[in-house]
């Protein structure tokens, strides 16, 4: 499954975007997806996850609260709502989809995430 992340861009703190996954092949509906993101100089962190069937959420404690995640079966794509941004939400995203094991309800570990974006760069100005 190929997938494309986009919505990037530049907001002011405490507004609100949202990115956009859209994938490309029929059996993208069956697996977890996630979103991940790295700022300059950090390593790369879990944001948030959706099970198979959009019924099960996770969040990382530093956005939790203020992002959430959802998909639409119909369309093929899982979307990131972000409210209340910060400039320490600044970097670049990527959704991924936990491809090696349908049906499952979702992961944190970026491990399990057989397919990647190619990642969509937002900046939050203070």
């Amino acid at each position: 499954v190929q997938l494309q992340a986009c919505g990037g861009g530049l907001v002011q703190a405490g507004g609100s975007l949202r990115l956009s996954c859209a994938a490309y092949g029929r059996t993208f509906r069956t697996y977890a997806t996630g979103w991940f993101r790295q700022a300059p100089g950090k390593e790369h962190e879990f944001v948030a996850a959706i099970s198979w069937g959009g019924r099960t959420t996770y969040y990382a404690d530093s956005v939790k609260g203020r992002f959430t995640i959802s998909r639409d079966m119909a369309k093929n794509a899982v979307y990131l709502q972000m409210n209340s941004l910060k400039p320490e939400d600044t970097a670049v995203y990527y959704c991924a989809a936990d491809t090696s094991r349908p049906f499952t309800i979702a992961t944190t570990d970026s491990a399990d995430f057989g397919s990647w974006g190619q990642g969509t760069q937002f900046t939050v100005s203070s």
